[in-house]
């Protein structure tokens, strides 16, 4: 993440952060008079040209490439957040704004520049609007990096990650020169509560028609050694719809390593559910 320019060396300084915490080594919350006094307001939704830096269309960090999507248009995508706080705090993001940590903002790796999302905390139900201007994270399993005040309201800046649904909210093309809402705007975030129950997170590997098809994706999840899987059934008068989830999964910790054991099978596009 960070200025485009600089994006090698922002990737190099992310794998080198500390391997059980959520930011690079020196970063973190601010201390002292640098605490944030109140939370901000969220991100507020509106029509912006696409920046002139940062969007590729293709960059490269440490060796990977990276393809920024021509749109955000009905993006929908769950996985790990994660967040960065004083390190950067002043410096340059990847479309030459200046990265505040008290700020609504986000980085993600192939959104366009800016995009609106709302990230959506599948452990607590709480959810934020924040603007995508910067690129990251670069770290593997990683969804999106929040900005600290971001982090603070979804209340995952002691955990330091949380495992999340992130949907962009898109406009119509121009009218004119006046762009217009496709949408009508998002619904204020739920109130914070101070501590809000937690909520049965899934991995779904998948669905299928025919139960015998999800008994043998059981028994392949069975043989790699992961438990605690099972067939969820769904029954209609039309049909039957066998889901093999996986879960509940306690922690980021814990989906990483279950993300590892799939690929090692070729299960590489597992769902986050939380119904």
């Amino acid at each position: 993440m960070r200025a485009e320019p600089a994006l090698l060396i922002a990737g190099a300084l992310l794998l080198a952060g500390c391997g059980g915490g959520n930011y690079l080594k020196g970063d973190g919350p601010p201390s002292g008079s640098m605490r944030i006094p109140d939370l901000p307001d969220d991100a507020v939704p509106r029509p912006e040209p696409r920046s002139k830096y940062g969007n590729g269309p293709v960059y490269e960090v440490l060796g990977k490439r990276y393809t920024v999507m021509e749109s955000s248009e009905n993006y929908q995508e769950r996985g790990v957040a994660s967040w960065y706080g004083k390190k950067f705090h002043g410096n340059l993001t990847s479309n030459r704004e200046v990265y505040d940590m008290y700020a609504m903002t986000a980085a993600h790796k192939s959104l366009p520049l800016p995009t609106y999302v709302r990230v959506h905390n599948l452990k607590n139900n709480k959810s934020v609007v924040v603007r995508v201007n910067d690129r990251g994270p670069f770290l593997h399993n990683r969804l999106i990096d929040l900005s600290y005040a971001a982090a603070m309201k979804l209340d995952m800046l002691r955990d330091g990650t949380s495992l999340v649904e992130v949907t962009a909210i898109n406009f119509e093309e121009p009218a004119g020169d006046r762009p217009v809402r496709r949408a009508t705007p998002p619904a204020p975030a739920e109130p914070i509560r101070a501590t809000p129950a937690a909520i049965p997170v899934f991995v779904q590997v998948g669905a299928f028609g025919d139960r015998a098809n999800a008994e043998l994706r059981l028994n392949e999840l069975s043989r790699a050694g992961i438990g605690n899987a099972f067939i969820d059934e769904e029954r209609t008068p039309e049909r039957a719809l066998y889901r093999v989830r996986i879960g509940p999964v306690a922690s980021v910790a814990q989906y990483d390593m279950l993300v590892t054991k799939l690929e090692r099978i070729g299960i590489d596009d597992p769902y986050l559910i939380n119904d």
